[in-house]
């Protein structure tokens, strides 16, 4: 077994499985509330539910990069 100074930039399929999950619970939450958004007409829920939405949104940008690469 080889010992590494640097941890090597590579994803395996357990962490490819569990980061296509955590995309889809995202996804599946983001649609969801969008969907709902133009329905409700109390505007603190309104907010509420916006920002929720855009934690779900980030979240999946954040995935998307780390499957791209380009995260630190």
């Amino acid at each position: 077994m080889q010992n590494y100074n640097v941890v090597p930039n590579i994803i395996s399929g357990k962490d490819l499985d569990y980061l296509s999950d955590m995309f889809n619970w995202n996804y599946t939450g983001y649609k969801e509330l969008y969907n709902t958004l133009e329905n409700i007409s109390d505007n603190e829920v309104k907010t509420m539910i916006s920002r929720v939405s855009e934690v779900l949104y980030n979240n999946m940008t954040n995935i998307l990069n780390v499957l791209g690469g380009t995260y630190e």
